[in-house]
């Protein structure tokens, strides 16, 4: 991976350079020094936000990619604990996410335990990070599809992301379950992703007030039926 530090004969040709150029600089050099730099120059959050997310190459590709392209893993590490970065930007040649170009980048690699710890870390990371691998680039490719198919280890790893994608919000505590009593005419369940218990507790009040309010009115008419009798 590339040294990180910033080297003093690099000063020269950060010189007059604008904060994107500068970014796409540290995301090819994994230059952290750098990145941080141009972040506490902006001085506002939402601002680097923006930067963060929409400089571009010429090519099209994002910091990102750049920094998935050559395996820069602690750019990648910084720039996915920035507040609100873009985990699955699209590049505009083959349509790629960072996702792929990391696959591209380890593809290029010798198959070895070495690089196949470095391949692990580094994808890893991303998809913890919340990237998803089951997008598909221009050529309709997963990261998972465009994987060296020797590299099994890899494979295997982006397949049991992709698994647990899918699987996302499918499970729940069987402790937590068993605290929730709800009603059996009730469609819906607490595996639901657009599950809200306050949307459910409210809409339980509201039947039970109905089965009141119908409560006393059938007690209204059958005393007046009393009556005319």
């Amino acid at each position: 991976m590339a040294d990180p530090r910033i080297h003093p004969e690099q000063d020269d040709e950060h010189e007059g350079a604008s904060p994107s150029e500068l970014l796409i600089e540290a995301a090819r050099r994994n230059n952290t020094d750098l990145l941080q730099q141009v972040i506490d120059d902006v001085g506002d959050e939402e601002k680097s936000t923006i930067l963060l997310n929409e400089t571009k190459t010429v090519l099209g590709n994002y910091l990102y990619h750049e920094a998935a392209l050559r395996g820069n893993y602690e750019i990648i590490d910084m720039l996915l604990d920035q507040e609100g970065f873009e985990c699955d930007p699209i590049n505009r040649m083959e349509g790629d996410t960072p996702l792929h170009s990391a696959v591209r980048y380890i593809n290029s690699l010798d198959v070895n335990p070495d690089t196949a710890e470095e391949a692990s870390s580094l994808i890893g990371m991303m998809c913890e990070a919340g990237n998803d691998p089951r997008i598909k680039n221009k050529a309709n490719l997963t990261p998972y599809q465009l994987t060296d198919p020797r590299n099994s280890k890899l494979r295997q790893q982006l397949m049991d992301a992709v698994d647990m994608q899918q699987n996302h919000g499918d499970f729940i505590n069987a402790d937590e379950a068993a605290e929730e009593e709800f009603d059996d005419d009730y469609a819906g369940s607490g595996s639901d992703s657009d599950f809200d218990p306050e949307e459910f507790k409210k809409e339980q009040a509201r039947r039970k007030e109905e089965k009141e309010k119908m409560r006393m009115e059938g007690q209204k008419v059958n005393g007046d039926i009393g009556q005319a009798i």
